[in-house]
């Protein structure tokens, strides 16, 4: 598969999800994420590196860091390293290659497909499975979407929002604006929550999905006067199970009435093709992950412009 140019419309609520095989283990990934797919190439080493990261190398004047993902999970390889595949992604603002046993095809599929792991699943793995697509009828293969943030975040922390990067996010003034997120990840949910509460933002509402956010922003037509005294601002990730952030945001900004709350979109899958997406979609602002210093001027911004 050479570059990706699969284009879904906005606000539709699908995805294509590219499955993949480590040892007898099924697991996807977002095929946004992912630039390219190629076969084995040279690896230069690198010193000192984490014990999953095998080296880097050079394409077409782009550096990438090699991650062995059966390494990370730890689960046993299926043959032969020189028949492995490089899942080339893009997301974080970092260029990374996942080395997996092979690819197998990509799903088009719809957000409500994809299920969100039980407590037990989270607990043992902690937040390593976002989700879980069920593919065909009732004996149909089960395929675990895998948390790349968390992954790149373990592997290097710099790349996500760690305690370090909260360090520098001022200290607020105590505000009473109600904000809601609408974030799967367990990991980036809480970080997000903490650094808005350093920020000053202590009414904060955090959801695991779009489906689960909507269905508190709709209370907002009841009992307002203003539908910002509700909600004066929405954070949205774009990949989360049931509904997803493009469609979240659709749904508000088609809304007469919720239409007003201003919606950031705040996820690590931020390019030429997702940020037009974000656009059509009536999104106030947009950032991508980690930019959690910019996302507090942002929530002043939008929602001094709403007013």
């Amino acid at each position: 598969m050479a570059e990706s140019e699969i284009l879904l419309e906005s606000g539709t609520n699908e995805l294509e999800v590219l499955e993949f095989n480590i040892g007898d283990s099924n697991f996807g990934i977002n095929v946004a994420k992912i630039l390219e797919i190629i076969g084995v190439c040279e690896l230069k080493p690198v010193p000192y590196a984490h014990p999953c990261v095998e080296g880097v190398f050079n394409r077409r004047g782009q550096i990438y860091t090699v991650v062995d993902l059966a390494a990370y999970l730890n689960l046993e390889r299926d043959g032969s390293r020189e028949r492995d595949i490089f899942l080339i992604t893009e997301f974080n603002q970092a260029n990374v290659a996942f080395r997996v046993d092979s690819v197998r095809t990509i799903h088009h599929l719809s957000w409500t497909q994809i299920e969100e792991p039980d407590k037990l699943i989270r607990n043992n793995q902690e937040g390593m499975v976002t989700g879980i697509a069920k593919i065909g009828d009732e004996k149909g293969t089960m395929i675990l979407i895998l948390d790349f943030e968390k992954i790149l975040f373990d592997i290097s922390p710099e790349t996500g929002i760690s305690p370090e990067v909260m360090k520098h996010i001022e200290q607020g003034k105590e505000n009473n604006l109600p904000i809601l997120i609408a974030e799967d990840s367990t990991l980036l949910r809480k970080l997000l929550v903490d650094s808005l509460y350093k920020a000053g933002y202590h009414n904060v509402v955090a959801t695991t999905n779009g489906e689960e956010a909507w269905k508190l922003i709709e209370t907002a037509k009841t009992g307002y006067r203003d539908v910002r005294d509700k909600f004066a601002c929405v954070i949205t990730d774009i990949e989360m199970p049931q509904m997803d952030g493009l469609t979240l945001t659709k749904k508000i900004k088609d809304d007469e009435l919720l239409g007003r709350i201003p919606v950031i979109i705040f996820s690590s899958i931020i390019n030429e093709a997702n940020s037009k997406k974000c656009t059509e979609v009536g999104a106030d602002a947009q950032l991508a992950k980690p930019q959690i210093g910019s996302l507090v001027a942002c929530i002043h911004e939008v929602v001094e412009n709403t007013r």
